[in-house]
């Protein structure tokens, strides 16, 4: 970006500054819709939702045959919702103040079979593509029973295709593991950030890795200009897909289930706020959307992003979406949280829910490793540095009382709140890993 554009950008967004410098902040979206009106943008809605969650439902019989640890779950990839009491003690310790309300913790950060949120999305896109083909073929139809994908025949179907994604790691494992397993033959592009243990995993699974020296922008354009190579190949693109979209939003659903197992009630006295780790924005972008059709107005989705990789918030508040990058503005997007190391975001995600977000925050790495060392000591939860992310969430919303004020949110109806924060992934991080995250703990 040139230096007249950049004065003008820095003019007209003051905030850019405090991003340029790396310093933590946050930003309320002034522009927030109802609903109903924030939906007409993404062009989907709660039919294409339970469309997804039928197929899924549909390939339960095969992933418990493929993956005898979603056995216990009859199929289905699901997390448990937990409280976390000593975490909300520990934040109002750390931040001198109280936190009204319930907190809680969403494990996604230990699904089955992929061990982070893109067990969701990621499986999802895979599953979809497959069934596609086998019907297409002649080889499967609704009405069977999905278990019959669990065979010789089918995997030797399927080897005559071939699936490519770019990934800074977590989407990569996802992908590579239920296409190996299913037959494709698979290519994972990853970012020069992406850990080495999650590319020997993949290694394992019989998966090709393609390591790049560059950040996750290369590695997706490269893994999509193998794909259009290939009439056989599929490239599964994080950016821009509707499908990777849908199979997050489900997560909605599931969680309204889950509440009122619970007796968690969620409405206009009892606010729902979410805090979701965002990378190019696909998965926090698709369970926010889920979320939204589920609980409407009454929740409120907040991205957390680290202070080198802000893309969402860069692309939302200047209003120019996957037009810019971090780069442009001189941010390096060298950050620990692999899963969030993303420069430019994605236009589909920016543009069609600029409107449904509420909110996002930036903050440093050392934080992120701060509150993955309490969250181990006090919950005795191992997590990636990206999936604690969230976990500040709950102390800068309620310490926003402009934001508070304009939606109307009081006293009364904050004690009665949920927060929720969304592990992203950690519950497949070798052990001496993970020893090297918490040695990194300085609080």
């Amino acid at each position: 970006m040139n230096r007249l554009n950049m004065d003008t950008l820095l003019s007209k967004f003051p905030l850019l500054k405090t991003l340029i410098a790396l310093q933590p902040t946050s930003w309320f979206n002034p522009n927030i819709t109802s609903v109903e009106e924030g939906m007409k943008l993404v062009g989907l809605g709660q039919q294409e939702i339970q469309q997804a969650s039928e197929r899924l439902n549909r390939f339960a019989a095969y992933l418990t045959k493929a993956f005898p640890e979603t056995t216990k779950n009859n199929g289905i990839i699901e997390s448990e919702v937990i409280d976390i009491a000593e975490m909300k003690k520990q934040l109002q310790l750390d931040y001198g103040k109280p936190l009204t309300g319930r907190l809680m913790l969403k494990k996604d950060s230990h699904l089955p079979i992929a061990g982070s949120i893109k067990a969701r999305g990621g499986i999802y896109e895979v599953l979809t593509h497959a069934e596609k083909l086998a019907m297409q073929a002649g080889l499967l139809e609704e009405s069977d029973d999905y278990g019959k994908l669990c065979s010789e025949s089918f995997r030797q179907f399927f080897s005559q295709y071939s699936i490519a994604v770019g990934s800074t790691g977590n989407l990569g494992l996802s992908i590579g593991i239920i296409s190996a397993k299913l037959g494709f033959s698979v290519s994972v592009h990853m970012s020069a950030d992406a850990r080495q243990w999650k590319k020997d995993k993949l290694r394992t699974h019989g998966v090709n890795v393609v390591e790049y020296e560059q950040d996750y922008g290369v590695a997706v354009a490269q893994g999509r200009k193998e794909a259009e190579g290939d009439a056989n190949c599929f490239f599964i693109d994080d950016e821009n897909s509707q499908i990777l979209f849908l199979g997050y939003s489900v997560a909605g659903q599931r969680l309204s289930q889950q509440f009122n197992e619970l007796g968690i009630k969620v409405d206009q006295d009892h606010p729902l706020f979410v805090y979701l780790p965002c990378g190019v924005g696909g998965g926090p972008g698709g369970v926010a959307f889920g979320l939204k059709a589920v609980f409407g107005d009454h929740v409120h989705c907040i991205f957390a992003e680290p202070t080198h990789s802000p893309c969402m918030l860069l692309g939302v508040h200047t209003g120019l979406h996957d037009q810019i990058s971090v780069q442009d503005i001189g941010i390096d997007n060298v950050t620990a949280a692999d899963g969030l190391a993303v420069g430019r975001a994605s236009g589909f995600v920016g543009r069609s829910m600029q409107g449904l977000i509420d909110g996002y925050y930036t903050l440093s790495d050392q934080t992120m490793y701060n509150y993955l060392q309490k969250m181990d000591r006090l919950e005795s939860l191992q997590l990636e540095p990206s999936a604690v992310a969230g976990v500040i969430g709950p102390m800068i919303v309620s310490a926003n009382s402009e934001y508070l004020q304009r939606l109307k949110l009081d006293q009364y109806k904050m004690a009665n709140a949920t927060h929720l924060i969304w592990a992203t992934g950690g519950s497949m991080v070798p052990e001496q890993e993970m020893q090297d995250y918490l040695a990194k703990s300085v609080d």
